[in-house]
């Protein structure tokens, strides 16, 4: 299924506006890098303050940029069910190969509550889904044992967890089977994830360091942990510095200074890097070797 590094993508704004030509020149050297999918409308690109036609042309441009030269996973998710829906409908419309679908935020669903809701998407919309649980952002943690049953439905096909619980990959793969696509949804916990049995990891820090990810991911598919060890230690300051301020600030800032085509703007609530974090962020850079 997917697998490797796959850049949750960030939303480029000028003047308030949803930059294109930005977005499609940091599609075209993601590619250019190696990266294996893209992630176009996930949280890191501020998907809860797009609107639903922004929100389209964003899948659209992403779309359109990598030409079917690597798989697009598009942002779909909503803590309203009928929302999700009407967004996975666009995404496979438009030729998205998945829909990554975060656990509805703040309704605090049960586990019975989230199992009606991932089945109600795939009994409207035959796109792959990619289940996404950040708990730390949803409040709504999908429990091991109900994503094992949400494995079952047959359109649900991978899982972005951010739970920090390295464990449940032993239960999932356990639970779901071992060729069910387990994708890390934390950056620094990737080196172990995969050691467990992850495919990859759908990154934030992928953003910034492309080429860097491409080949951690790389070594990690190859068994070559000590590689992967060496890239891991490289990058842990840039992982740990794209949260050194609320997400996506301190990745934007990033480009900005990777890419003089590249605007650090974000939106509210969102708010820019604040100084100690573009210290953070410009100290990662060079310690990484991308700057």
């Amino acid at each position: 299924m997917f697998s490797g590094s796959i850049p949750a993508l960030v939303t480029p704004f000028r003047d308030g506006a949803f930059d294109a030509p930005a977005f499609k020149r940091l599609v075209e050297w993601q590619i250019d890098e190696g990266t294996s999918a893209l992630v176009p409308c996930g949280t890191t690109g501020e998907s809860p303050t797009l609107g639903f036609e922004e929100h389209y042309r964003v899948i659209d441009a992403c779309l359109e940029a990598a030409a079917g030269r690597v798989p697009v996973i598009a942002g779909c998710g909503s803590n309203d069910t009928a929302t999700a829906i009407r967004h996975m409908r666009y995404a496979k419309q438009a030729g998205a190969a998945a829909a990554l679908v975060v656990a509805p935020y703040y309704n605090k669903p049960s586990q019975d509550g989230m199992i009606a809701h991932y089945r109600a998407l795939a009994d409207a919309c035959d796109l792959p889904i990619v289940v996404y649980n950040v708990p730390g952002r949803t409040v709504a943690d999908i429990s091991a044992e109900t994503m094992c049953q949400l494995a079952e439905i047959p359109t649900v096909v991978a899982i972005k967890d951010a739970s920090g619980d390295l464990a449940r990959v032993t239960v999932h793969r356990a639970g779901a089977g071992a060729d069910f696509c387990q994708l890390s949804g934390n950056d620094d916990l990737w080196l172990p994830h995969a050691v467990l049995g992850g495919a990859g990891c759908i990154s934030v820090t992928a953003n910034v360091a492309p080429r860097l990810c491409a080949d951690f991911a790389a070594a990690c598919a190859a068994g070559d942990w000590a590689g992967a060890l060496v890239l891991h230690d490289r990058l842990f300051s840039l992982h740990k510095a794209m949260f050194s301020d609320s997400s996506p600030a301190p990745a934007k800032y990033a480009l900005s200074r990777i890419h003089d085509w590249f605007s650090p703007e974000v939106r509210l609530p969102i708010i820019p890097a604040s100084e100690a974090s573009r210290a953070a962020v410009d100290a990662a850079l060079v310690a990484a070797g991308v700057l």
